[in-house]
């Protein structure tokens, strides 16, 4: 993108960029209040504060914008897995994506739901997204979950069921809150009850998939060695 003289970026990138973030928060809401038939262009424009025909001209048309909103929830959940390679500890990556996730779904609860509902519907809008781009994001990260496991920091688990198993518990109490709050008798979630659910999920995961600290395999190796 060209720069100002000054160095900062223009003012027409700016406000580009200002209202397609109105619109996209927009019709979040909107989306996932009355899903994709019930909700309007009207009403997200109106949600956004701009002309219907602004939003038409950013996004293209109800359904790209549909799409673009759909994909930004899993770019934006999944981008703690983005840059990780075998060198990483598997212990933070895990811990800090469950923690990434829970608390993504927590402020953008609508975007959780709304990604719910569309693959409940079977995906109608999605699966080029899923059997494409999607796809080869999880099989890139599986790739690196094998290679932990062959330098013995973590079980041998299936690493894609393991990506499913994060995303379902993560996103569970925001699709279903509903549920939560009825069986714990809580009006709503606090931060804290947050806390403890993202703690419990960690250890979870993190023992069940018998993930270890490089610096304890060493230690151990080192133990061995000198036997």
């Amino acid at each position: 993108m060209a720069k100002a003289d000054n160095g900062s970026e223009p003012e027409g990138g700016a406000i580009r960029r200002r209202n397609e973030q109105a619109i996209l928060e927009a019709a979040e809401r909107v989306f996932a209040r009355h899903g994709y038939r019930g909700a309007s262009v009207q009403e997200i424009a109106e949600q956004a504060g701009l002309p219907k025909s602004n939003v038409l001209y950013y996004m293209g048309s109800k359904r790209k914008l549909y799409v673009r909103l759909l994909e930004r929830v899993m770019e934006r959940w999944n981008a703690m897995l983005d840059d990780i390679s075998a060198d990483d500890d598997p212990a933070e990556v895990l811990s800090a994506f469950i923690r990434s996730k829970m608390w993504m779904s927590r402020r953008h609860p609508e975007g959780s739901r709304l990604f719910a509902s569309e693959i409940i519907g079977g995906a109608p809008f999605l699966q080029e997204y899923l059997s494409g781009e999607l796809r080869n994001w999880v099989h890139s990260r599986a790739t690196v979950f094998r290679q932990w496991a062959e330098r013995g920091l973590m079980d041998p688990v299936d690493p894609v069921w393991l990506i499913f198993l994060i995303w379902s518990s993560t996103q569970h109490y925001a699709d279903f809150e509903a549920q939560v709050r009825g069986i714990t008798g809580r009006k709503a979630l606090s931060d804290e009850d947050i806390e403890r659910i993202t703690e419990f999920l960690t250890r979870v995961v993190i023992k069940g998939c018998g993930v270890k600290h490089p610096a304890d395999l060493a230690a151990g190796e080192a133990s061995l060695t000198e036997r």
